[in-house]
């Protein structure tokens, strides 16, 4: 079954490039297979062929990537005012008040939209903001879901390797936490996005 479909994705691919390429290379398959098998062997597992997604238990700060995204709100009241909690408030206080301060300068944010800032003290190479709260700090899977598309879109343009997210619209946003997962699991299986995406259910650290 699996050599079939195979074949009928090389075969016309093949008698293509007997047109344009030399006959030593048309013969050889030169330039489909690299990708093709790469194609074929996702589609056999049922996965994303180029994105690795893994779900962790710990704190979104602990985590070996490239860059986190914070779940943020729609930017309407100055960071100032407000007293972060969950994640943007952990951020705070380990990060700085120079990410918000950058984030102060993009205005409103669309309801799922994000934001790149620096990391101020925390050691990634970037936090991404999303707006995954409405203007009443209410959740949405209209929200949730743009929050995760547009964030990796952001990781995809800046060439992020990897990136960790919470789970946007759980905690004080009232989601529950599987409902969540599950959500943003399916958006990201949907990205074009390269590299590892990990998603963070937060478990607080004995002490």
């Amino acid at each position: 079954m699996q050599s079939n479909c195979r074949a009928r994705i090389t075969r016309p691919l093949q008698r293509v490039m007997a047109v344009f390429l030399p006959p030593s290379r048309a013969s050889r398959g030169a330039c489909a297979p690299h990708w093709c098998r790469r194609w074929t062997a996702g589609a056999r597992r049922g996965d994303h062929p180029r994105m690795e997604i893994s779900v962790v238990a710990g704190d979104l700060l602990d985590q070996d990537v490239e860059v986190i995204v914070n779940a943020w709100n729609r930017n309407l009241i100055p960071w100032w005012l407000l007293l972060p909690q969950g994640v943007s408030g952990a951020i705070k206080r380990h990060a700085g008040t120079a990410p918000f301060r950058e984030l102060a300068h993009a205005g409103l944010i669309p309801l799922g939209g994000a934001v790149l800032t620096g990391a101020g003290k925390l050691p990634f190479r970037a936090i991404i903001h999303v707006a995954g709260i409405n203007l009443l700090w209410l959740p949405s899977e209209r929200a949730t879901r743009g929050a995760v598309r547009n964030a990796l879109a952001i990781a995809a343009r800046e060439n992020f390797r990897s990136i960790a997210f919470p789970l946007i619209g759980a905690g004080v946003g009232g989601l529950s936490e599987d409902a969540a997962l599950e959500l943003m699991q399916e958006v990201a299986k949907q990205s074009d996005y390269i590299g590892h995406v990990r998603f963070v259910r937060y478990k607080p650290q004995k002490v």
